[in-house]
């Protein structure tokens, strides 16, 4: 015979008023989680008790009921309830539903409620919020309701509008939520479930990855175009940008770089326009101009424009009060906000008077031009007054055809004309009575000038030999006509300072600071010498030594070249600039130098870059990117390299080992990069041989 299937009789419900309630020890909840109790009974007002309390009797010592009942699930429900009555805001004879318990053990109905109790899955909670969206629920309103901040609700709204395939992924745990964070970035659905194949079957499927694949090819916000364009701009012209609502995203990413160029050429071509109206004799324009791209032409010198008066006192009066906040705060730990804004103000205030425009004779802004572009914080960069050799002004010759005598006028057009010499307007009696031979004075032969200046250059060369201030002088003459004054002769020294360019323009090159150390240094000293080359000498002389010795320095470094091309070899020349390197010791890492993928990690096999991850971070680092494609493996050997230092062998210190004796036969040794060349890997290469080094 079968048994009968017991049938459940579940506890009965009633409402029992709440001044009849109390809360019971049996309650396993102690710690604090979850939504504070001020929210919950906000919630609680807004969409009244969603969820009854579980009692049971209070018994007295005979075991009958008092009236009372005690809570041991629902602890937190009562707390709400019982701010509402302090508040005034519920009664507190109001009835509460309650499931009435009675038999089992009270522990365990408080456990058993919250250990059975399933936490809501988080794609639920997203699409969630995505349905009180589309009942008109606004962003503030959603949060307000569910005591979170509006950048949650968007953060949360942003995971529902991703694919639906990767959200049933998701759903299925065949993706974490740090994964579908990183495919926010984008809405495009199909670009994001491309990204996703490809991610998929590979080993690393870290969301840093898939938010490098996603934002591809598009230009972040930080770019100096972008910043020079204006974020508002791009978008009114119909641009996309990609937010990151999980992580730090520099304000995003532009999808539409054609777009951007095009917007950045327009607004260059517009201040070119309004430049046009200075006079200039032509305006070259690009987003970036190549460093060095001003060698060889001439740099006018102006003359500054001078404060009126009204701007003197403005001046005077910015740093009146820049001195007094200054003195007031001197001691203080933190400047307040209005002060340091205000400080900030005065600043840039003060650098507008500072940066005066300057003037330039007409007839020479006639033949010169200026280049425009944009500098690397994306403001508009002008450089103005740079002459092109063959925009120079006619030089009128100095010395006739062969050498001899002075070309005149009347030389013109080929037949060899007398001069007429004129006194008060009226030509000489000579003009007309031809003297004698015997009696005309005649230029000296050129055989006799050569001998005579022969006599007077090996004297001039002891006198400057006994005097080695003027020679240093002299020298630094030379110098300064090869960096300041371009194609001028002016000196009898035969020291020629070559000023070598760079036949490969490294990524950066402009824009380290070195570069830019150089630039400020060269245009200051510009602007303390002469215009005209033939008065260079005399203003040498009025600098005091110290000056001399730092423009010295100046116009050497300009010289020096230890750039390694494959059809120019040079061992000696290179072992001296280690030996100069070491003398100042040289440290490109301190000088700004890091390598990134354009100028070494993507330029060098796979093996080169898992040894220098290695020789910075140590064996562990480089075993977490020994197994990616070489694009990203040099990627992420960039982030890892940021800040450590490592600088690859071509840019060490080297420790050149002293020359052996000529008699010996010995030669001296090259450093080990310097041997031989290696080739550039390509980008998209797999595997790529171990680097061997060729002998000199």
């Amino acid at each position: 015979m079968a048994t009968a299937v017991q049938k459940i009789t579940l506890s009965a419900s009633r409402d029992i008023p709440f001044n009849k309630l109390v809360l019971s020890q049996a309650n396993v909840r102690r710690v604090k989680a979850g939504v504070s109790i001020e929210d919950l009974a906000e919630d609680i007002a807004r969409r009244t008790l969603l969820q009854s309390l579980s009692v049971r009797p209070v018994l007295d010592a005979e075991g009958q009921e008092t009236g009372m009942f005690e809570i041991p699930a629902g602890g937190r429900r009562f707390r709400a309830l019982e701010l509402l009555v302090k508040q005034k805001r519920l009664a507190k004879t109001a009835p509460v539903p309650c499931v009435v318990r009675e038999g089992g053990i009270a522990e365990e109905d408080s456990l058993a409620e919250n250990i059975q109790r399933v936490a809501l899955h988080p794609l639920d909670q997203f699409r969630a919020f995505q349905a009180l969206r589309d009942k008109d629920l606004g962003d503030e309103e959603i949060a307000a309701r569910f005591f979170v901040t509006a950048t949650v609700v968007k953060q949360r709204l942003r995971l529902a509008a991703v694919s639906d395939k990767l959200l049933d992924i998701y759903a299925d745990d065949g993706m974490t939520l740090e994964q579908l964070m990183a495919f926010t970035v984008t809405n495009d659905h199909a670009r994001q479930e491309q990204v996703w194949d490809a991610v998929s079957r590979s080993y690393n499927k870290e969301p840093y990855l898939i938010r490098r694949q996603l934002t591809e090819g598009a230009v972040r916000a930080s770019d100096r175009r972008a910043r020079f364009v204006g974020m508002d701009v791009y978008e009114v012209a119909g641009g996309v940008v990609m937010r990151d609502l999980f992580q730090h995203d520099d304000g995003g990413w532009l999808q539409d770089p054609a777009l951007l160029d095009r917007l950045v050429t327009e607004k260059l071509q517009a201040e070119a326009e309004a430049l046009r109206a200075e006079g200039w004799s032509w305006i070259a324009v690009a987003t970036d101009f190549p460093y060095g791209h001003a060698a060889g032409l001439r740099r006018l010198t102006g003359e500054t424009v001078e404060l009126s008066e009204e701007e003197n006192a403005s001046f005077a009066a910015l740093k009146a009060d820049q001195d007094a906040l200054e003195e007031q705060y001197a001691q203080a730990d933190e400047l307040p906000d209005e002060v340091d804004q205000r400080l900030g103000e005065i600043e840039t205030a003060i650098a507008a008077f500072e940066n005066r425009p300057v003037r330039y004779d007409p007839s020479e802004i006639a033949r010169a031009g200026i280049f425009v572009s944009i500098d690397n914080d994306g403001a508009l960069h002008i450089e103005r007054a740079f002459v092109r050799p063959d925009d120079e002004a006619p030089v009128e010759p100095v010395r006739g055809g062969d050498g001899d005598a002075p070309e005149t006028a009347a030389t013109a057009g080929g037949a060899i004309q007398r001069a007429v010499i004129t006194i008060g307007g009226a030509p000489t009696g000579s003009e007309i009575d031809t003297p004698d031979e015997d009696e005309t004075i005649r230029p000296l032969s050129d055989r006799l000038v050569t001998e005579l200046t022969a006599h007077r250059t090996l004297a001039l060369r002891d006198a400057v030999a006994n005097d080695p201030h003027i020679a240093f002088q002299a020298v630094l003459h030379a110098l300064c006509l090869n960096a300041f004054y371009r194609y001028a002769s002016n000196t009898c020294l035969e020291i020629t300072a070559k000023h070598s360019g760079f036949s490969a323009q490294a990524p950066g090159l402009a824009e380290t600071a070195s570069a830019r150390a150089i630039d400020t240094r060269h245009a200051q000293w510009a602007k303390q010498l002469p215009e005209a080359p033939a008065a260079l000498w005399d203003s040498l002389t009025a600098f005091d030594s110290d000056s001399q010795d730092a423009l010295f320095a100046h116009c050497a470094a300009l010289t020096v070249n230890v750039v390694k091309e494959p059809w120019n070899r040079r061992p000696d020349a290179f072992a001296h600039g280690d030996q100069l390197a070491g003398t100042v010791n040289l440290d490109l890492a301190a000088a700004g130098w890091a390598p990134t993928v354009d100028n070494y990690l993507g330029r060098v096999p796979k093996a080169r870059i898992l040894e220098a991850v290695r020789e910075a971070k140590g064996e562990q680092s480089a075993q977490l990117i020994d197994h990616l494609k070489k694009t990203e493996m040099a990627k992420e050997a960039e982030r890892l390299l940021a800040g450590t230092g490592w600088l690859p062998e071509p840019l060490r210190l080297v420790e050149v080992a002293p020359v052996a004796d000529e008699s010996t036969g010995e030669s001296e040794a090259l450093p080990d990069f310097l041997a031989g060349d290696e080739d550039e890997a390509p980008a998209d290469a797999d595997e790529e041989p171990a680097h061997m080094a060729a002998a000199e």
